[in-house]
């Protein structure tokens, strides 16, 4: 159970207690009595029971940890953030973790934070380059241009659909002062390479680790190479809050920085219901302000309100329980898939980074510009026998309305990022996916390959 604050008399607060007991257990009568979503409830049907790419999975528990923090109007962030974000620093071995509203929230934070006047000369300012690659999602990209920097592409290698330390060295110029890059589908870059090199040219390195929670490269988790890391917990995700997301590092000064930036980037370092943790509220000055301007109220950054609630924080500790059981059923409908989709003739099958083991997000399929059908006819099929499909993302940013008008630096080729657009699509791997619906999706895919060769 989470932590609760309950007034009153000792009668009182026993009833109260029994009464929250007794909805608990309804909740988790409830919750054995419903058809959960992706896999188990009802029987599966091939063709009719519909297939999800992603999604989360909730048990009992989760369900009445969400309905304890209702129970008890902790609506806004809270207990059960801090303690979240105390567990969820300690499983990646690191100092901080700050929780926020969403994974894009995260991604914003992470780099702003590298924007702070406290990191003096090392600051990014507008106008300085950071390196990103064109094949991702919009929200890895989108705090650079936020922030007045210039993002630089690269392109990706297929099938890990990553790119390269080679590419991410050519396009260090003048005027990179950072990297910020995500790993792709839950694959690894090679980014102990990348940090090396970060370190070599003081650069700033970002994980977006949004996709890859429980990911190792060469034994050590994704999120811990960098400066500071992200998360996401978007249904989508390896555990879920319904949104939230999270910024890590190790780095106590940074640390601060996305504390201040996320809290309507106020200068004061109280939690909730906090007034006085540095004993003297009222005995600073702080810019022009008079000596003694209460300490909550001074801002040092401009900043945001990107706070996460209990309510998504109890179930987001409901769910960190079973995150590692989540990385094996990822794996395991990955690699079941890998293997029932072995020599399908037309398709480019997705392959680890070396020395890394990914916690999958997705399944990626590239259908060869050669093969005797496309990815539309491909993902029309699987699509009308109910199975879920997905395209890699923005498969080019520098192709999208949004970016063309954008100032942005492209280093290389991006002949592979355009396959991407046009060519790959993937499905899912998430643990509501039992052993039946993975080889119905690999039983299709096979079906339809062979009516086309």
């Amino acid at each position: 159970m989470t932590e609760t604050l309950v007034t009153g008399s000792p009668e009182a607060k026993r009833e109260r207690a029994t009464a929250k007991a007794r909805i608990l257990e309804q909740v988790r009568d409830y919750h054995a009595h419903g058809d959960q979503h992706g896999g188990g409830g009802a029987a599966f049907v091939p063709g009719e029971t519909e297939v999800w790419p992603s999604g989360a999975v909730f048990d009992a528990e989760d369900r009445a940890a969400l309905v304890e923090a209702a129970l008890e109007m902790r609506i806004a962030s809270g207990v059960s953030s801090r303690r979240f974000e105390r567990e969820f620093a300690r499983y990646f071995k690191l100092r901080k973790a700050h929780l926020a509203n969403s994974g894009s929230s995260a991604n914003l934070l992470a780099l702003s934070a590298f924007t702070s006047h406290l990191l003096e000369d090392r600051r990014l300012r507008p106008g300085d380059e950071v390196i990103t690659v064109a094949a991702g999602f919009p929200t890895t990209v989108n705090p650079i241009i936020q922030n007045g920097l210039v993002p630089v592409f690269v392109d990706v290698d297929i099938p890990t659909y990553n790119t390269t330390p080679e590419r991410v060295a050519a396009a260090i110029g003048p005027r990179t002062r950072a990297i910020m890059i995500a790993h792709a589908l839950g694959n690894p870059f090679a980014v102990e390479e990348i940090a090396a090199l970060a370190e070599e040219h003081d650069l700033f390195l970002i994980e977006d680790n949004c996709d890859a929670v429980g990911s190792t490269y060469r034994g050590k988790l994704t999120g811990t190479f960098g400066d500071i890391a992200t998360t996401s917990f978007y249904p989508a995700h390896h555990i879920a809050m319904g949104e939230g997301g999270c910024v890590l590092t190790s780095n106590l000064s940074l640390a601060r920085i996305v504390e201040s930036l996320r809290d309507w980037g106020r200068d004061c370092w109280c939690e909730p219901g906090e007034n006085n943790r540095c004993f003297k509220r009222f005995d600073y000055q702080m810019g022009t302000l008079p000596h003694g301007y209460d300490h909550k109220y001074i801002f040092s950054h401009v900043g945001y309100n990107l706070k996460a609630t209990d309510l998504q924080a109890a179930l987001g500790l409901s769910q960190l329980r079973r995150l590692d059981a989540f990385g094996d059923a990822r794996r395991a409908n990955w690699r079941r898939l890998r293997e029932g989709l072995d020599g399908v003739p037309g398709l480019i099958l997705p392959e680890a980074t070396p020395d890394s083991d990914p916690s999958w997000f997705g399944f990626a399929l590239t259908v060869r510009p050669e093969a005797r059908f496309t990815r539309k006819d491909l993902v029309d099929f699987l699509e009308a026998r109910r199975i879920g499909t997905r395209r890699f993302f923005a498969g080019n940013l520098t192709r999208h309305p949004a970016y063309q008008d954008r100032p942005h630096r492209v280093v290389g080729s991006l002949e592979n990022s355009d396959l991407v657009a046009e060519h790959t699509f993937w499905v899912g791997v998430y643990p509501g996916l039992d052993e039946q619906r993975v080889d119905w999706i690999a039983e299709s895919v096979r079906d339809f390959a062979a009516k086309r060769s």
